[in-house]
């Protein structure tokens, strides 16, 4: 118990540290494995169990939300092969070019020894990147879905490449597992009666854990890819979400045992540091190689950006890589400990960087040529709100009630605004005037500065960081209407007044303000009377 308590503390420390550097929380994660790993921790048992027990959980709750179909898109696969090929190429040279600057561990080795540490360096971070489009709430926009559809082929690029290697093939009987099609719609109808309470949790992560990680290792394949194809297979789901949420606070904090495990690899030398900083010198070109592809696949300019810099970063995948290399003697085992540093340090800047992604990618898309509209992507090209009076981001429950309010009481003409283009062709069929647009984007703003009819912009989005983006970029395109946004905390609420929000509603709050002035209004009708004016029926 004290060594758990030692890595608790740890965590909480270099948690809060990071905080209050204004970085993400994880970055103080990987500085506190380091600091275990060089002041000689003991070793913390079930660590690397609660880690996988995280990442299991995160890829599950990812395919909830995926669309399969979506990963046969070229701008998916092809981007993603062609970027493993380039990447290792230009690893190659990178490499080579410091091996004749006299980096003395890179003097001995081959070209096959380069181009295995060039395909460790070539993949991102499933877990990081997922995290960075959580944390933004936008792993349902274009972007955010083309970032995980690359992530899930380079999984299966990696299963496949660790079976090879190994020399182990997956066991016959994983062509069993086609089963598990079927057995879903079982599973479906035992998830309907399972409520919406704790026996919902458990049996989401029943499913990801058995199933899912569990079944898959059991026949030699990733127990991550399980996880991400037992959510996949129950997509779709009207509780999709709601379990997601409800699995959100245990996949955190397991969460918190895989990043201080990154950093527990191994004391780095003063020549590791130094090499896995050049090291970081791959990640521009990495960037940069995905963001030219997309464009070549017609996406706009700022979605190919922001999801090139989403997948910025190296992966844990890669310290696999070279662990293998170092025991069957491909690779000095030193190689083990640069590149999990590396891979840590790719987390922090990436996570420095995307903290500004939006408005950095905006800054980029003069570096590529602009692409008349008509020849885009279709699912790129930019919107227009027409004549509407208000426009309302995210049509979740909040933002569909506001809609409806907005247009059957006060008669006006109002667009919605909802990203995850699921639910778009669902919010239609329920009468709502509805785009796919992103709320984050400039363009998509400057159209609406332009229809000059817009007079209110209400924020209805569930997550903070989103509405208050959203905000920026109002004012940024000098907005003259009225805006309201949604906040779930009083601080959350107090920083969008101060951002320049014109109202703000507490959900909490005014749920209880309606919910007293609903049951005043039933008590002052007396008994046998109907619901107030305005209650439900």
């Amino acid at each position: 118990m004290a060594t758990a308590g030692l890595y608790l503390a740890a965590a909480l420390v270099g948690g809060f540290g990071a905080t209050l550097l204004r970085l993400p929380p994880l970055v103080g994660f990987l500085a506190a494995g380091f600091a275990l790993g060089a002041a000689g921790a003991p070793e913390l048992p079930g660590l690397e169990t609660v880690a996988e027990l995280g990442v299991a959980l995160l890829l599950f709750a990812i395919g909830l939300k995926l669309d399969v179909r979506s990963l046969l898109r070229p701008e998916i696969w092809l981007t993603t092969l062609v970027h493993l090929v380039v990447s290792v190429a230009v690893a190659i040279g990178f490499l080579g070019l410091l091996a004749v600057a006299g980096i003395t561990l890179l003097a001995d080795e081959t070209l096959g020894s380069l181009a295995l540490v060039g395909l460790a360096l070539s993949f991102s971070s499933t877990v990081f990147v997922v995290k960075v489009l959580e944390d933004r709430s936008d792993a349902t926009a274009l972007y955010g879905r083309i970032a995980v559809g690359v992530l899930v082929v380079q999984d299966v690029v990696a299963v496949a490449f660790l079976a090879v290697s190994t020399g182990e093939p997956p066991s016959p009987w994983a062509f069993a597992l086609v089963a598990l099609v079927p057995g879903a719609w079982v599973l479906r109808r035992v998830w309907d009666r399972a409520g919406h309470g704790e026996l919902q949790a458990l049996f989401g992560a029943f499913v990801a854990l058995v199933p899912g990680f569990w079944l898959f290792e059991l026949v030699g394949l990733s127990g991550d890819l399980g996880a991400l194809v037992m959510g996949a297979l129950l997509a779709g789901h009207p509780h999709a979400t709601e379990l997601s949420r409800s699995l959100l606070t245990v996949k955190d904090l397991a969460l918190v045992a895989f990043f201080l495990q990154i950093g527990l690899h191994g004391v780095p030398g003063g020549v590791d540091v130094l090499l896995a900083a050049l090291l970081l010198l791959m990640l521009p070109l990495q960037i940069g190689v995905y963001a030219v592809l997309l464009w070549l696949m017609r996406l706009r300019r700022r979605t190919s950006f922001l999801a090139g810099l989403a997948l910025g970063n190296f992966s844990e995948f890669g310290i696999i890589v070279v662990a293998f290399g170092a025991s069957t003697g491909l690779l000095d085992e030193e190689w083990t400990v640069i590149v999990s540093l590396a891979v840590a340090a790719s987390f922090v800047v990436s996570a420095v960087v995307n903290r500004r992604g939006v408005e950095l990618a905006g800054r980029l898309t003069r570096l590529l040529p602009a692409r008349d509209v008509t020849r885009l992507h279709p699912d790129d090209r930019p919107v227009d709100v027409g004549d509407a009076d208000a426009v309302v981001l995210g049509l979740g429950r909040v933002g569909s009630a506001t809609y409806r309010r907005l247009r059957d009481a006060y008669g006006l003409s109002v667009i919605g605004v909802e990203h995850d283009r699921t639910r778009v062709q669902a919010l239609r069929d329920e009468g709502i005037a509805v785009v796919p647009a992103d709320a984050t984007d400039s363009e998509f703003w400057a159209r609406v500065k332009r229809a000059g009819h817009v007079r209110l912009a209400v924020l209805a989005m569930p997550f903070h960081k989103a509405n208050l983006i959203a905000l920026a970029r109002l004012q940024a395109v000098g907005f003259e209407g009225r805006v309201a946004a949604i906040a779930r905390y009083d601080e959350d609420a107090a920083e969008l007044r101060r951002h320049g929000a014109d109202a703000v509603f507490h959900l909490y709050g005014a749920a209880g303000a309606e919910l007293a002035d609903r049951a005043a209004g039933d008590l002052a009708a007396g008994p046998g009377a109907g619901p107030p004016a305005g209650g439900d029926p």
